[in-house]
Order: C-alpha cells, then structure tokens, then sequence
C-alpha cells in the first residue's frame, strides 16, 4: 500500500491490516477530513448471535467511531428474506418474520459492546432494511430501480460466476439479493446521507452494484472499502473451531470458551490477530509478536485478555485466565470450566455419552476414537475404557473431561 492518507480512519485501517481495497481512497481520504461522515456494513439475521468471522468488521465499526465518524449497523430483516448467495454452494433456508426478529434482537446485545448508540453527531444508528424494503411495490422497484442493472453485468461478478461455472442452481430469488443490497445503500444515502459501504471482500461486487445505482439515480458521490477475507495461517476460515461457530453472544458461549479460543492462536497468527482485534498500540502488536519460545504464551494470554474484555469485560477476561492457569498450570479445576449437569435419573452414564454432551466431542464415534488414541482424561489421568460407566457414587464430587491438552468441562450431579 503506497497511499498514504491524511485521515486518522484510513491510516488506521492501513496500519492495522484491515484495508483489502477501496473505490476511490483518495476521495474517500477527502471526504473523511472533511468531517463527520456516516458509513454502514449490513448484517443478515440468519443465527441469534453474530461470530467471531463478524469481529473484524465489529472492529472496523468500531474504529469508525473512535476516529470521529458515525457507524450504522443495518440489520437484514429484509434480505434476510431472500438469502445472499454470495460464495455459497447453495441457498439459504429461507426464515419467517419471528425467527428474523428474535435473532435481530440477540445480534444487537453484542453490537452493545462495541459501539455508541447515541445522539451525538458520532453516535451510532441500528437500523434494519425491512424499514424500506417490506413495502416496495414491485412494478414501481422493476421500473425505477431494476432498468439500473444490466444483467450481463451481473452475471460476470465472481459470486454468481463461481456457482454457475459449478453448474449449481441459482434461484431467481437468490440473483435479486445483490439488487436489494445496492438499493439499501441507496436509502441510507438518501435518508442519513451514508457515503461509505464497507464489507468482506466477497461483498466488492454487491458494494460496487450500489454505488453504481445511487450515483444514477441521485447523482452523489460514495464509496465502497473492503476487509481482506480472514484465514488462520494453517489456511482454515477465521472462526470455526473443532466444536463449531465461535458465537459472541455470552449464552451461546461461554467467557471462558471464548477466551480459550483466542489463547490457543497459533504462534504465526498472534501478531495479526492483537492488531486486527485489540486496540493495544500497533509497536505493542508488534513486540508482542516478536516473543520467542514459550514467553510467545504470554502474548496470546495478552490477546485473550484484550479480545475478552472488550466483549464479555474485564472481570470476565481475568476470570477466564486464573481459571485457565488453575487448569493448565496446576492441574486443579477451574470454577469457569463449561459444566454439564446431569440429574440422577439419567444415571449410570457412559463416559463416551458424557464426552459427547459437555461439548468435547460431535459423535460418540469420535468420543471413541479420542480415548483409543490417548486423547482423553479423566480427572487428568488418561482415559482408556471407552466403555466405562459413571454412576451417582463417581460424581459425589465433579469429575473434569479433557480433551487434548486445551479442551475441558466438568461434569456435575445437578
């Protein structure tokens, strides 16, 4: 990157590892000296909670409004209808109007954490696009909006190009998606004055198609920025772990799990990862990375502690690392590990069924191939019976699972 740019947000995005590309850096650059501008990343309600793949752009929102801008969180109420088939294999389970809402709602605790919603020039705005988008009549949309869209155009974007090159089906349901989100770009700019879409870099086609539209039809000038798609340095996609989705809603995963993820950062990631999702200064970052050996364990702590605060709070964070070290360090049991409660009656139980409940295993065939392959301990000793029974007698006291070295729960008498 050889811009070099005069506003404290394009020098952060830069600096940080955040920037992938950008419409016009030196008209966005201008525009964000200028003064307070409003820019938006768009959200679809398809789950309760957002994920850690949603934490980059949180922190971009974020970043937006430390540096004196004004961040809008649009909530897909609308599109959420329809389903974005950007990259993807196949389409979206369509969800009514209740599930939408429900997960709207659990979506907007974690945006809470993270940014301002208030009356201030600065103060964030949470809207949702089926403010606009549920009372469109179609004729008037097709004639006013859809002669903008050449259709040849769209079909050469990378997103539909990739599912037709598959020969997979895309729905005409599926193709009208990239249609809505350039027009919601079009009501923000026309109702809040929203110069700036910001996004993955899988939405650059969808942010092109909506500057493109609100240019024609209310000749205003915006822009479009783009994050880099991220990917652990062993190339898996940021935010899946062994037991799934890495959620940031505190009911979904536990402040302890959470912080667990981030302190078992691969050594080449830790760097990257304290720039992209803490706010310690980028010299901090770097140092941090440098650590060598086992002082490496110090940083990833460090991220832990950071990344945990900012979502779940100090208390939590600090929490998490004493249980972590009581676990780890002393081989005690931790009072923050995830515990499973049983209650009497559905006891005996087989080791491999309690495994699979506490969340350290997906099938009772993996539970299996864990204990065959020395993976598993209870109590911090190794398991080797994949056939044991635990009755009421073994748990008079909980009983700590682990698998591996960084995965554990206890197990209780509820």
């Amino acid at each position: 990157m050889t811009y070099h740019p005069k506003s404290d947000f394009i020098a952060t995005m830069i600096e940080r590892g955040f920037l992938a590309d950008c419409t016009d850096y030196q008209g966005l650059d201008d525009a964000l000296i200028s003064g307070v501008q409003t820019a938006y990343i768009g959200y679809d309600a398809t789950a309760q909670s957002l994920h850690v793949g949603h934490l980059m752009n949180i922190m971009v929102l974020r970043w937006l409004q430390k540096t004196g801008h004004k961040p809008i969180t649009l909530m897909g109420g609308g599109t959420t209808k329809v389903g974005d088939p950007s990259f993807r294999s196949d389409e979206r389970p369509l969800l009514g109007p209740k599930q939408i809402d429900a997960n709207i709602a659990g979506m907007q605790k974690v945006f809470a954490k993270y940014l301002s919603y208030d009356d201030s020039d600065t103060g964030a705005l949470m809207l949702n696009n089926a403010e606009w988008l549920d009372s469109l009549n179609y004729l008037d949309f097709l004639r006013d909006i859809g002669r903008h869209f050449s259709v040849n155009r769209m079909l050469s974007f990378e997103s539909v190009k990739s599912r037709l090159d598959r020969e997979q089906s895309l729905s005409f349901l599926e193709f009208n998606y990239m249609i809505l989100q350039a027009y919601d770009f079009l009501e923000l700019n026309r109702r809040y004055g929203c110069v700036l879409q910001m996004g993955g870099s899988d939405q650059w086609g969808n942010i092109v198609n909506g500057i493109d539209l609100t240019r024609r039809v209310l000749d205003q000038e915006i822009y479009g920025l783009t994050t880099p798609l991220l990917t652990t340095s062993d190339g898996r996609k940021m935010g899946k772990s062994q037991g799934g989705a890495i959620w940031l809603n505190g009911d979904m995963l536990s402040a302890y799990e959470f912080w667990q993820f981030w302190r078992n950062t691969t050594d080449a990631d830790v760097g990257r990862f304290l720039k992209i999702f803490t706010e310690l200064p980028v010299d901090e970052c770097d140092r941090l990375a440098a650590l060598q050996g086992s002082e490496i364990n110090e940083a990833k702590i460090r991220l832990a502690n950071e990344v945990t605060t900012l979502l779940h709070g100090a208390e939590a964070a600090a929490t998490a690392e004493a249980t972590a070290r009581e676990v780890f360090e002393k081989g005690g049991v931790g009072d923050d590990l995830p515990t499973l409660t049983i209650g009497a009656d559905e006891l005996p139980a087989s080791i491999v069924q309690l495994i699979v409940k506490s969340g350290l295993a997906k099938s009772g065939k993996e539970a299996k191939r864990l204990i065959a392959e020395n993976g598993a301990k209870l109590d911090d000793a190794p398991l080797t019976d994949a056939g044991l029974m635990i009755d009421a007698g073994a748990l008079s006291s909980p009983i700590k699972l682990s698998a591996g070295k960084k995965r554990h729960a206890l197990v209780q008498l509820g």
